[in-house]
């Protein structure tokens, strides 16, 4: 039998607070930091390695993270949760979203299916309508070819495909896979979509509207704005959009839609990049082809993260040293900084991904916790956050951890030689220069100029951003925060903190307000 104890709780905890800190600077000076980065790897799926260096971390404390991972039942939480148990507690359900992608321990049934077969059904039904799409079988009303895909949604519906959409578009179309430019409607503010319509011929667009409840606020919202702009083109507005939502919702068999493709409520939406959520507009994007492969490296990761070796389950390590830095060193934040313009908005994404998931104050029972839990995430792609808030972190007053991603080549294979060195080894020795220099600092006699050091560190390298590493890349933070929730003891896969603002919001615009409630929609005219 599983036991959920609170952090504070267990033996192994008090070991590891006890454990000589390491002296970061030292540690990565001179050949001792040559001899850390060849021996504090891991590697991941995909031919991606995480590499922890310049945290801070030695052979003592990985020994005491790794009795840490025993005593807390890691891995056997985790085959709880892909075996089907009910792992969120606060909602009373499963947990899947594993299950989208592979097949890693028992068959699950739920909801009168079993649920490997209904996600595989709901892939190979967007493949097919995504193939009919690109070959010109479903068309628009004059039996011209969609070009243009447009995802509404919100949350979790948004922030993950968008991300994995930007990652792959230009590696798709160097590859040839680019079949239909994607654009994203997400906020409720009219700007939002109006600026979208701005930019598309919808004559030639196909809308993908994501709702698992289908009563998400903005989200019909967004939907009434694009019907507006397809009715005022003299199209029919069920000619051109698509549902992703759940079996028992009103859009499942509505007339409104040329055809729906299912979730349900064992996927988060911030886990649902690998589900219908982002299987559609993906698949409409790439082809369904390129979607495989992304769910192929996905699986590849999640396998990973059944080893009880600690040193070679690069998802909980990577948890383990981040409950370390948050709950013995007592550091607040985590800055994601990836070297790939093509991952300019995973920062976003892993900001609700994990802030969503662990920013909770009570544990799986309801009991407040006496512990730090999950950490702000931020970050902005290198070079350019380089020239934007590095100076707080080289040299603030809060130590920040780092989590750097790096790629060897780029995806685009164009490149230029200026000053004796590409555009792509210019990048690559900038992210290198940063990691020792955020471990080792630099001693001035001008304080102005001093730099303290021992900022950690982390960095995950590849050869190259494509679909395959792009998904064990998503798999392994995901796996993390999983995993980081299971130590803290808190439910990480409900997110309560989100739906206050709903039902006051809705409240205001019923006109059901007073005090300040009242107040301040009576400045904005409500």
């Amino acid at each position: 039998m599983i036991n959920w104890n609170n952090l504070d709780t267990v033996g192994s905890f008090k070991e590891l607070s006890e454990v000589a800190r390491v002296n970061l600077a030292e540690a990565m000076t001179g050949e001792k930091g040559a001899e850390r980065v060849k021996k504090y790897n891991s590697p991941m799926a995909c031919g991606l390695t995480f590499n922890y260096a310049a945290k801070q971390v030695d052979d003592s404390v990985l020994e005491a993270l790794a009795k840490l991972a025993k005593e807390t039942e890691l891995i056997e939480k985790f085959a709880a949760l892909y075996n089907g148990e009910v792992v969120n507690t606060g909602e009373k359900r499963l947990v899947l979203h594993h299950m989208t992608r592979g097949q890693l321990g028992d068959a699950v049934e739920a909801d009168g299916c079993d649920k490997r077969t209904f996600y595989v059904k709901q892939q190979q039904d967007i493949a097919d309508f995504a193939n009919k799409v690109h070959a010109g079988t479903i068309a628009n009303a004059a039996g011209e070819k969609f070009t243009t895909v447009v995802q509404i949604g919100i949350g979790g519906s948004d922030l993950g495909p968008r991300a994995m959409y930007l990652a792959l578009e230009n590696w798709a179309k160097v590859n040839n896979t680019f079949k239909m430019e994607a654009k994203f409607i997400s906020n409720v503010d009219p700007d939002d979509a109006a600026a979208v319509l701005n930019t598309i011929d919808v004559e030639h667009s196909l809308f993908v509207l994501v709702s698992k409840s289908g009563t998400t606020l903005e989200t019909l919202t967004n939907e009434s704005f694009v019907k507006d702009a397809l009715k005022n083109a003299g199209l029919d507005p069920a000619k051109h959009m698509i549902a992703v939502t759940s079996e028992t919702s009103p859009l499942a068999k509505s007339d409104d839609y040329l055809a729906a493709f299912f979730m349900d409520d064992y996927i988060g939406g911030r886990f649902s990049s690998t589900s219908a959520v982002g299987g559609a507009v993906l698949s409409l994007a790439f082809g369904p082809e390129v979607f495989a492969q992304f769910l192929e490296g996905a699986a590849a990761m999640d396998v990973l993260a059944k080893n009880e070796n600690l040193l070679e389950n690069p998802s909980m390590l990577d948890a383990l040293i981040g409950v370390y830095e948050r709950n013995v060193l007592g550091y607040m934040n985590t800055a994601v900084l990836p070297y790939s313009q093509a991952l300019s908005r995973f920062p976003a994404h892993l900001q609700q991904l994990d802030m969503e998931s662990n920013g909770k104050s009570v544990n799986r029972f309801g009991e407040a916790v006496n512990y730090q839990t999950g950490p702000i995430i931020f970050g902005e792609p290198g070079t350019n956050g380089q020239h934007s808030f590095y100076q707080l972190l080289h040299q603030g007053t809060s130590i920040v951890p780092l989590q750097f991603v790096g790629f060897k080549n780029n995806q685009m294979g164009r490149d230029v030689v200026i000053q004796d060195s590409t555009s792509q080894q210019k990048l690559c020795a900038n992210v290198v220069a940063q990691i020792v220099a955020f471990a080792c600092g630099k001693d001035n006699e001008d304080r102005n100029k001093y730099f303290e050091g021992g900022r950690p560190s982390s960095i995950i390298i590849g050869d190259k951003l494509d679909p395959k590493s792009l998904g064990a890349l998503l798999a392994h933070f995901e796996n993390k925060i999983m995993f980081q929730g299971f130590v803290w003891n808190v439910n990480s896969f409900d997110q309560e903190g989100v739906q206050l603002g709903k039902v006051l919001a809705t409240r205001v615009l019923k006109h059901e307000t007073d005090g300040a409630l009242k107040a301040f929609s009576d400045i904005f005219n409500i």
